[in-house]
């Protein structure tokens, strides 16, 4: 039986053709569902005929946050080709390994990033590379699209297949590639658009990053398959972005950020006398919610609602409706409609009421596994339940709490950091004999690194020489904050180095 991927920009631009789509704030560009629609139509043309791509080659995205950014993920749609979007704060040799595994047959980059699009193109042998300002100026980016014309024959492709491809930073030090399905994406758009009412005449503003989960799928693409309206920044601003939600002929119903969005906003001047009250949801997740936030967001009548997911599970798994939010703060909220939860003990059986377990994940919202990595998908799969790595307990009112890492992972501005990662890139120092990286409790950004460094014998570093060594190898989000050196690192009976025992002993 023949089986196609429903285009939901032709929908919309059959069914309301003017109705607003998408927004680019930065350049003040208003996209209607018909020009949305045909831009991405003439791009997906472009693609497959001047560009040679083909139904499943990969098409890899460098750039800050615009409306061409997700041009470019329904024009991979409409070709049948996978999107990868791209972490342009990464460093050339970190998104060298990331180029390198996903192998794509163009890379989009922003003018200001050509130097290292270039680099990247000679050293993972990129055929073809396609330059835009994000702006609608006159870049390789804009020609293409007007030069082409005619439409391309929409792809057959089912909800099992692969639309997205988003790197992830691996526990072993090394990015995976997550496999986000069409089925993925759509289930997201109810499991995550029912609870936060999104609809039709949503007004959604997106300021985190567009190569995330959060900036595509909450809620950026929640919306655009309700038939919404999208407003895209280029960058998070506090004072800017109490202004949007401000003003009413934005009229912005809808806002979606980590623990450190809302920090931030609430500690500008202009958060006392910003009217919140067109705001209908103000979603909140990516990290852990200090209830101190949640109290001050409560004093201006704003109910910020909380969730839980993950880059592999579409993202939504858990999430509060507005109700639930102000009756349970600090949980992370129930599951999803479409999707299955349970909590694991360390032996993989069920873990016994109230208490702690590794939560579980199973549905048709959940990843299929890793790009070329089959045996990551081995290890992060029993019997169809993904992992998630992190600890969970059930409360009595039927919410989830999240209350723990299982993994050693930690977030900083809610950015994922693994530890191991930077370890690696710290080892490259002649002087270091062992180092372990740990998360600290941080009030601006939730948590940050701490290396923590045993001197090889006679061997001198200083903090700042260890700083220094991880510019231009890491991006600035892992980078640590600090540096402690001890005599040995603690380790078990096995070797293995005790982190928590380390971060009893720094954070103490």
């Amino acid at each position: 039986m023949s089986v196609r991927h429903y285009d939901w920009l032709a929908h919309h631009a059959r069914k309301t053709p003017n109705k607003l789509a998408a927004v680019d704030l930065h350049s003040e560009r208003r996209l209607s569902y018909a020009e949305f629609d045909r831009r991405a139509g003439r791009l997906a043309a472009h693609l497959a005929a001047e560009l040679g791509v083909a139904r499943g080659e990969r098409v890899a995205v460098l750039g800050q946050n615009s409306t061409d950014v997700l041009e470019i993920q329904f024009a991979c749609a409409k070709a049948g080709a996978i999107f990868v979007p791209l972490n342009w704060r990464l460093a050339v040799p970190e998104l060298e390994y990331i180029l390198g595994d996903a192998r794509p047959k163009v890379l989009v980059h922003d003018g200001a990033l050509a130097e290292a699009a270039g680099e990247l193109a000679r050293l993972c042998d990129i055929p073809e590379l396609l330059a835009t300002d994000g702006g609608g100026g006159d870049t390789a980016y804009e020609r293409a699209i007007a030069g082409t014309y005619g439409a391309i024959q929409p792809a057959a492709l089912s909800h099992d297949d692969v639309w997205t491809i988003m790197y992830t930073s691996g526990t072993t030090g090394r990015p995976k590639g997550a496999t986000i399905t069409y089925g993925m994406t759509f289930y997201n758009t109810v499991n995550l658009g029912l609870p936060m009412q999104v609809g039709p005449s949503t007004v959604a503003l997106t300021v985190l990053p567009l190569f995330h989960t959060g900036g595509l799928n909450c809620f950026s693409n929640v919306v655009f398959h309700a038939g919404g309206a999208v407003l895209v920044v280029k960058s998070f601003e506090p004072g800017a972005t109490l202004a949007l939600i401000d003003d009413p002929k934005v009229g912005l119903t809808h806002f979606f950020g980590v623990p450190a969005n809302y920090l931030f906003m609430s500690q500008h001047p202009d958060f006392a006398t910003t009217d919140f009250s067109r705001l209908q949801t103000a979603g909140i997740g990516g990290a852990p919610t200090p209830i101190p936030l949640l109290e001050t967001y409560a004093e201006r009548g704003i109910s910020l609602q909380q969730g839980y997911g993950m880059t592999e599970t579409g993202p939504a798994v858990l999430v509060q409706d507005a109700e639930l939010a102000l009756a349970t703060p600090g949980s992370a909220g129930v599951p999803v409609m479409h999707t299955e939860v349970r909590l694991v003990d360390e032996a993989g059986r069920d873990a016994a009421p109230g208490t702690v377990g590794e939560l579980w994940v199973k549905g048709p919202n959940i990843t299929p596994g890793y790009w070329n990595r089959p045996d990551a998908t081995r290890e992060a799969f029993t019997d169809g339940w993904l992992h998630t790595g992190d600890a969970a307990r059930l409360g009595d009112d039927g919410s989830y709490y999240i209350v723990d890492r299982w993994k050693d992972m930690y977030i900083s501005g809610g950015e994922n950091v693994y530890p191991a990662e930077v370890e690696n890139a710290i080892f490259d120092l002649d002087a270091v004999a062992e180092v372990a990286v740990i998360g600290l409790p941080d009030q601006r950004w939730g948590e940050v690194g701490c290396a923590v460094i045993a001197r090889k014998p006679g061997a001198s570093l200083d903090a700042d020489a260890v700083i220094a060594h991880c510019h231009g190898r890491l991006a600035r989000f892992k980078i640590p904050k600090s540096v402690v050196f001890v005599d040995e690192l603690p380790h078990n009976a096995t070797g293995k180095v005790l982190k928590r025992v380390l971060r009893e002993q720094i954070a103490g």
